[in-house]
């Protein structure tokens, strides 16, 4: 293996982190922007369920996110 493969692979692995890391971000940043529009509604104890399911979800969906990743490298 040469440099210039080691400097790619490396390269590639931050990259990889660094965009995940930003797209999370803009998920975070757009759920809180729509939470704030629907607090303006109306607040209930029905989205605070709600927010919890979603929350658990995008849990769930970064879970399997990891999973194919991992499946993915063999």
């Amino acid at each position: 293996m040469n440099l210039n493969s080691i400097v790619n692979m490396v390269v590639r692995s931050l990259l990889r982190r660094l965009v995940s890391r930003g797209v999370a971000a803009g998920v975070d940043i757009a759920a809180r922007r729509s939470r704030a529009k629907g607090a303006a509604r109306s607040s209930g104890a029905g989205e605070a369920e709600q927010a919890k399911a979603g929350r658990e979800t995008a849990r769930r969906a970064r879970q399997a996110m990891r999973l194919v990743r991992r499946i993915g490298r063999f």
